[in-house]
C-alpha cells in the first residue's frame, strides 16, 4: 500500500451496505453500550459523517479532502486511531497543517488514483487550517455522539484563530480589471483551443466582474441559466450556499462575451432555458467537459498575471502589485465594493451577493486608499489655503 493511498470516503445512500474495509483499521471493539452507528473502522465513520450533513457536493468535496488529509496523517505520521488519538496528537496536526513535509506536497494536482498524487500544494495559510480543524472536530463530535468513540479529546482543542477585518480590502479599482479584460481580449491564439480560451477567459472575467458570482456558483451554472425574461432584461441564476438560488443581472458586454464565447467552442450565439450545456467549458476536451473550479481559478490567475506584466511595462506599480495577488473572489469583492461606492443600496447588494446578514454586505463600504489619500491631504491644503500658509 503507497503512503497516499485512496480512502473511500464517498458517503452511502440509506440501506447501502459497506464495502469490506481492506484499509484504513482493523475492526474496532464497540467502545459504547448503546452506539448508534454501524460504523466499525475510522473509515466508515468518517463516510457516515459527511453523508449525515445534507451537504451540497462542493461541501461533500470540502470534507472528503479535509478528512482525507486528517486519516492519512493519523495512519502515517501519528501511527493511530481515532480512539487512540489524545489532545496533544490534534495540536500536532494543527501544526502540521502550517508546514506539510515535502513528500506530501505536489504543485500539480493530480487525481486522487495518480500515485503522484499528494494532499498539499503547500503550506496552508491560518484561515484554511482554521477549516481543516472544523472538519476535524466535526468528525471526532459525531463519533463521539453515535458510540463510536468513548471521549472526544478535539473538544479539548482550540480553534486556529484568524484575523478578522473590518473592512474588505482584496479587491481591484475598475482600471485593474479593465487592463485584464484588455489583455486577454489582445491574446494572439496559434490554435482553435487557445481561440476558446481566450473567448472563454475574458467571458469568465467579464461574468465575475459583473455578476459577482462566486466560483463554484459560476462553474457550476449551465449555458441556459442565462436568459430573459423579456424588456431586455438579461438574467443569469445561480445556486448559492446552502442550495440558495440567486438571480444576478446580466449587463450587455458580458451578454456580447457570451455570445462570442458559445460561437468559438461551435456553439449558436444564442441559446435556450433547458440548454444543459455547462456554462464554462474546457477546451482541451473534444468532448463537452465542464471546467473544474481549479482549472477556472487558475484561468483567471494566469490572465491577472498576463495583466500585471502589462501594468508594470506601463509603471502602474500599484496596479501590477494588485494583480499579481489577484484570484477569482477578488472580482467577486471588487464588484460589491464599486457598486457600493456607487452608492448602491445594501439591501440589493445583500441579495445579489447572497449575503445571510447585511453586515458582511457593509464590509465592502469604503473608500479606496487612494480615495482617502487624496480626500486627506486635499483638506489640509484647503485648510493651508485658508490661513494663508
Amino acid at each position: 500500500m503507497t503512503k497516499f493511498a485512496p480512502i473511500d470516503l464517498a458517503p452511502r445512500l440509506p440501506g447501502t451496505d459497506d464495502a469490506p474495509s481492506s484499509r484504513l483499521d482493523v475492526k474496532m471493539f464497540r467502545v459504547a453500550d448503546d452506539p448508534i452507528t454501524e460504523a466499525q473502522t475510522d473509515a466508515e465513520i468518517a463516510r457516515e459523517f459527511i453523508g449525515n450533513g445534507e451537504l451540497s457536493a462542493k461541501s461533500i468535496a470540502n470534507s472528503q479532502k479535509e478528512l482525507y488529509r486528517f486519516l492519512t496523517w493519523c495512519r502515517e505520521e501519528a501511527k493511530k486511531t481515532l480512539s487512540q488519538l489524545n489532545v496533544a496528537d490534534l495540536n500536532a496536526y494543527k501544526e502540521f497543517l502550517r508546514n506539510p513535509p515535502p513528500d506530501w506536497i505536489s504543485k500539480t494536482k493530480w487525481p486522487r488514483s495518480d500515485p503522484r498524487y499528494r494532499p498539499f500544494t503547500g503550506p496552508l495559510s491560518d484561515p484554511s487550517r482554521r477549516q481543516a480543524m472544523i472538519a476535524v472536530k466535526g468528525l471526532l463530535a459525531f463519533a463521539e455522539q453515535t458510540g463510536y468513540l468513548r471521549r472526544n479529546p478535539a473538544a479539548l482543542v482550540r480553534n486556529v484563530r484568524t484575523p478578522v477585518a473590518s473592512r474588505i480590502t482584496r479587491y481591484l479599482t475598475p482600471e485593474a480589471i479593465a487592463l485584464a479584460i484588455e489583455t486577454v481580449s489582445k491574446r494572439v491564439p496559434d490554435s482553435p483551443a487557445a481561440a476558446q480560451r481566450r473567448a472563454r477567459d475574458r467571458f469568465l472575467l467579464i461574468a465575475f466582474a459583473h455578476t459577482g458570482a462566486r466560483l463554484n456558483e459560476l462553474v457550476s451554472a449551465n449555458m441556459g441559466d442565462i436568459y430573459s425574461e423579456g424588456k431586455n432584461r438579461w438574467w443569469l441564476d445561480v445556486m448559492g450556499k446552502g442550495n440558495k438560488p440567486r438571480r444576478l443581472p446580466v449587463p450587455a458586454d458580458m451578454l456580447e462575451a457570451f455570445r462570442a464565447y458559445r460561437e468559438t467552442f461551435g456553439l449558436p450565439p444564442v441559446t435556450a432555458r433547458a440548454d444543459r450545456t455547462p456554462l464554462v467549458l474546457s477546451s482541451r476536451s473534444r468532448a463537452v467537459t465542464r471546467l473544474t473550479d481549479e482549472a477556472a481559478s487558475e484561468a483567471i490567475k494566469n490572465g491577472f498575471a498576463e495583466a500585471a506584466g502589462v501594468a508594470a511595462r506601463q509603471g502602474e506599480a500599484d496596479i501590477a502589485a494588485s494583480l499579481r495577488h489577484a484570484s477569482a473572489h477578488w472580482l467577486r469583492h471588487s464588484m460589491l465594493t464599486n457598486h457600493a461606492n456607487n452608492g448602491v443600496q445594501l439591501k440589493t447588494l445583500q441579495d445579489t451577493a447572497g449575503h445571510a446578514n447585511i453586515a458582511t454586505t457593509a464590509g465592502y463600504l469604503h473608500k479606496t486608499d487612494n480615495e482617502r489619500h487624496d480626500e486627506i491631504i486635499g483638506s489640509i491644503l484647503n485648510e493651508d489655503a485658508k490661513k494663508g500658509r
